[in-house]
């Protein structure tokens, strides 16, 4: 058995649980988790006001124009649908598809884009919302901060 497959397997797990540890949240003393129990990792109101981290997803989709296979809608071309998808998708699966890739479907992997590596989880959260039915497709604009607290009782 080659030394040469074992470490590298070795170096995708480092990467994988250092990018998960750093990308794990703290939740400040006295906030709510606006996710209870698989709880929606976004907020949304009128359908196209949202908070700055499902903000900022919706700008990553846009730069990388994913709608190129996934479509404007996310409604699916060569890509699949993903309002479909993201209903039985989980956060980890989502998260390991979009950096890793799935190059045999010919999705390929994200994980050197700095872009996505930043915001993958407020990428998650703008196709949850869309997929959830709750964020409409088109133009996103930034709830403000008033709105925003009173949407969901935390200020971010």
């Amino acid at each position: 058995m080659s030394l040469r497959p074992t470490a590298q397997l070795l170096l995708v797990l480092i990467v994988s649980t250092t990018a998960q540890m750093a990308h794990a949240q703290v939740m400040p003393a006295g906030a709510k988790n606006t996710q209870p129990d698989g709880g929606a990792p976004y907020t949304v109101m009128d359908g196209n006001k949202v908070d700055a981290m499902t903000l900022q997803g919706w700008k990553t989709w846009r730069a990388l124009a994913c709608e190129r296979c996934h479509g404007a809608q996310q409604e699916g071309l060569v890509g699949p649908s993903l309002v479909e998808g993201l209903k039985q998708l989980t956060k980890d699966e989502f998260h390991t598809t979009v950096i890793y890739g799935r190059p045999e479907k010919g999705m390929p992997p994200f994980g050197g884009s700095k872009m996505v590596t930043e915001n993958w989880e407020g990428l998650y959260a703008y196709l949850k919302g869309r997929s959830d039915g709750k964020i409409k497709p088109g133009h996103l604009y930034p709830l403000d901060t008033a709105t925003q607290t009173q949407a969901t009782g935390v200020n971010r």
